[in-house]
């Protein structure tokens, strides 16, 4: 049986801040707290100043799921991973878990599936158990896209839905396990799914984001891959929020400020911008997300894809400018919902 999976359907960050954000004053910290200093965010003229152009609308979705992956689709995947010798499996609403090593009966649920097909999440991965950590023959940025947009089509992708997005790296650790960043053992590539030419939001540091992403090795070496690809249809088109409404959610903290990968001091970037005396949004680009916008995540798979927002903007705190990202509805009905 295949052991649990974590639910990664929202960013690490992202659940961290909607948990914190939902939990009453009296049981966080003494002043300054978070809610405190959320709740002294912006409350500053916020102007808008973004430029680009949105559609007048966006299409919601709804996924297709259990998602039973089609014969040659798992038997390419099984190729890919050289994992012939394990079998292929048969289409199922099962999930289905190869290890590398079947005869281990002591590792339990610590063990990593080396070879997962899971169809509530409609997701296919593969995770070497023989991946080394040599440095050397690393493969370049066009030789990965190259192998990755080859590969992505025998997983039964539509290379029209799919789009280079980010780069991703995999480091050997030292004895404390911390990155020796001069030392690249893994080169990965997230080709992101696209809806009516729309990113999903994220780069690919979650992996279970819907799309193909795939980690090469020392010459080549297919390390670990994760296909997300469950069947979409349209359900309805939404109005999209004017900037009035996005605002008011900034200034009714109903919107996410996002942390920095790795940022050493998220709560004292947040009391920095407590002191904010303007916010002026200059950018505004729409993605696809899992689920509704501010719903606290469940162990339950959403079935729901709904567009959201990433902002840029820049808050005036006295003696600087200091860049922020903030994640927004972008629907209207979302904006009213929060509000309301």
């Amino acid at each position: 049986m295949m052991c649990p999976r974590p639910n990664r359907y929202i960013p690490n960050a992202l659940v961290v801040l909607i948990a914190i954000f939902a939990t009453p004053l009296s049981s966080l910290a003494d002043p300054p707290s978070l809610q405190e200093l959320e709740s002294r965010l912006f409350d500053c003229p916020i102007i808008w100043q973004a430029t680009n152009t949105l559609p007048k609308s966006f299409w919601t979705y709804e996924k297709a799921l259990p998602c039973i992956f089609n014969p040659k689709v798992i038997t390419n995947a099984i190729i890919l991973a050289s994992f012939e010798s394990k079998g292929y499996p048969k289409p199922s609403t099962n999930d289905i878990c190869i290890f590398t090593d079947p005869d281990c009966d002591s590792c339990g649920c610590a063990r990593v599936c080396n070879f997962s097909i899971n169809p509530g999440r409609a997701t296919l991965s593969f995770n070497s158990a023989y991946r080394n950590n040599l440095t050397q023959g690393m493969p370049g940025d066009d030789a990965i896209i190259k192998w990755a947009s080859d590969d992505a089509p025998a997983l039964g992708v539509d290379p029209k839905q799919i789009a280079f997005k980010n780069f991703t790296s995999h480091y050997n650790t030292d004895t404390n396990g911390d990155n020796i960043f001069s030392q690249i053992s893994g080169r990965g590539v997230y080709l992101c799914r696209r809806l009516e030419g729309i990113f999903f939001w994220g780069d690919g540091d979650n992996v279970s984001l819907e799309g193909f992403w795939i980690e090469f090795g020392s010459y080549g070496q297919i390390r670990a891959f994760t296909l997300t690809w469950p069947d979409l249809k349209r359900v309805k088109k939404e109005k999209t929020a004017t900037p009035e409404e996005i605002i008011r959610c900034i200034a009714e903290h109903k919107t996410i400020i996002l942390p920095k990968y790795d940022e050493p001091d998220f709560f004292g970037r947040l009391k920095t911008l407590a002191t904010a005396r303007k916010l002026t949004i200059t950018k505004i680009t729409p993605y696809y997300s899992e689920g509704h916008f501010g719903d606290t995540p469940t162990n339950s798979e959403p079935k729901i894809v709904m567009p959201v927002a990433e902002l840029a903007a820049v808050a005036d705190v006295g003696n600087s400018n200091m860049p922020v990202q903030i994640y927004s509805p972008i629907i209207s009905s979302d904006a009213a919902r929060l509000v309301r």
